[in-house]
């Protein structure tokens, strides 16, 4: 049903957690695919003893070379972009194909909801794989909920494979990753894609971006200024008055309404840019 893209930088501890939960927690025939990179921890024997399908670099390529080329031997319609930081809540599956059967094209780009002590939705059950208490997580997961909600650009996130080579997956400019998911979104966004929907129900413990937190280098790149430069918009005047994000969702999202703030914020962008393009180092 769906191809699950996992890029990995030597997070073993975490990358097994969440392998194990689509084990446990999925009910559809889905196919996980890996990007690893280096795999020095140990990542490579585990994925080769496990019969794992997996790519591989010796250097760490960054989130977006090595999603696009995982996502480029994906064997099904629907490609689904998580981290390997993620324990995949109960049911998680069938309940996006039951949201596909909202969409009425391939036009659409649904993202499930993170929870933890700093997720959308707030259940600590351990921070990392050393005290995570998944016994408790499964027993109280289901009575701490959201809502759905209009579009953001967390992962996980799935569209159509279509779509997706349309728009030549993530761009590479942003590597090693930062401010490449607010990109998809726009590049989509330019495709006519107006149905960007959170899902409350497909639920994700996260642990809070532990690739990206101890590996300094994965975050090194400035997403903020290259989506300006590229944009001519920040990502938060496209997070406001494009995605609308975080607002209740309420389906297809309509053009900008150019009122004040839209105006106003729209000057601010191009001060930013103007800023940026001149004066910056």
């Amino acid at each position: 049903m769906f191809s699950i893209i996992i890029p990995t930088f030597n997070n073993l501890d975490y990358l097994k957690i969440c392998l194990d939960s689509l084990k446990k927690n999925s009910i559809l025939e889905n196919e996980v695919i890996i990007h690893v990179n280096d795999g020095s921890d140990g990542t490579l024997d585990y994925l080769n003893s496990n019969n794992y399908l997996y790519t591989f670099s010796k250097e760490n390529l960054g989130v977006c070379s090595a999603v696009n080329l995982a996502a480029s031997k994906s064997k099904t319609n629907y490609l689904l972009y998580a981290h390997d930081d993620m324990y995949f809540l109960p049911d998680w599956d069938v309940i996006l194909k039951k949201e596909l059967l909202n969409c009425k094209d391939n036009l659409f780009y649904l993202s499930g909801t993170m929870m933890g002590p700093d997720g959308l939705i707030k259940l600590d059950c351990g921070s990392t794989h050393q005290n995570f208490d998944e016994e408790k997580l499964l027993k109280h997961y289901a009575e701490h909920n959201l809502y759905n909600y209009q579009g953001t650009h967390w992962a996980p996130h799935l569209i159509h494979k279509d779509i997706w080579n349309k728009v030549s997956g993530f761009s590479e400019e942003f590597n090693p990753g930062a401010g490449s998911d607010p990109d998809l979104n726009m590049k989509l966004w330019n495709e006519g894609v107006r149905y960007f929907k959170g899902i409350n129900n497909f639920k994700v413990y996260h642990f809070g971006s532990v690739s990206l937190r101890k590996k300094k280098a994965v975050i090194s790149n400035n997403g903020h200024q290259t989506f300006l430069r590229k944009w001519k918009i920040s990502i938060r005047f496209f997070k406001k008055h494009h995605l609308r994000s975080m607002q209740v969702f309420e389906g297809l999202l309509s053009e900008p309404e150019k009122n004040f703030s839209y105006y106003y914020e729209l000057v601010i962008c191009k001060i930013k840019l103007f800023y940026l393009i001149f004066f910056s180092k």
